[in-house]
């Protein structure tokens, strides 16, 4: 019985150590607590998976960002043995900073083997897939429809800032401190 995968990213930028002089930050505790999506509609054989705690701490976007990546990656060999059937990409951002407005960004899924990320496995054609939200405001979830069959079990779930700063979406870090060491950036 195959495993339907929604992808909950929401923390997907958990790249504290890639700070520096290229990174426009904002955030800090006094920022609430998210703005959630609705419930999934998910069937027994559905799961979510997540490194969030769902609380958002940080936004961040890097000046001159175009083509940074970010990224969590996945292990569900313990659940799954041969193929994962991906049906979303879900992400935290928000469209009121560091403009505003939605610009869009890409979205790939990378091979994960030996403990770093690879290859891109999906999009087939190697670049990324632009997606631009087109709904909520402020501090949103926003789902991009995927529904693809990854090759493995193990892989790396990312977003590009596809244009630099102040045009583009952010990335959202939350404020958990377990969990830590599945956070990629490129």
């Amino acid at each position: 019985m195959r495993i339907w995968i929604v992808l909950a990213c929401g923390a997907l930028a958990v790249c504290g150590a890639a700070w520096g002089a290229d990174v426009a930050v904002d955030g800090g505790v006094t920022n609430g607590p998210p703005t959630l999506a609705g419930p999934p509609s998910l069937d027994q054989s559905t799961l979510e998976l997540a490194w969030d705690n769902g609380t958002r701490r940080w936004s961040i976007a890097w000046y001159t960002g175009a083509g940074a990546w970010a990224g969590n990656d996945f292990d569900i060999s313990t659940l799954k043995t041969s193929y994962v059937k991906i049906l979303k990409f879900k992400m935290y951002t928000r469209d009121n900073w560091p403009n505003q407005g939605w610009d869009g960004f890409r979205i790939g899924f990378y091979s994960f083997g030996g403990g770093i990320p690879g290859s891109m496995l999906w999009p087939t054609g190697g670049s990324g897939y632009f997606f631009k939200p087109s709904s909520g405001t402020g501090h949103v979830w926003v789902e991009c429809d995927i529904d693809w069959t990854c090759p493995s079990v193990k892989f790396v779930a990312c977003e590009e800032q596809f244009y630099n700063y102040p045009t583009c979406e952010e990335f959202s870090l939350d404020n958990n401190t377990s969990a830590l060491g599945h956070s990629w950036e490129y």
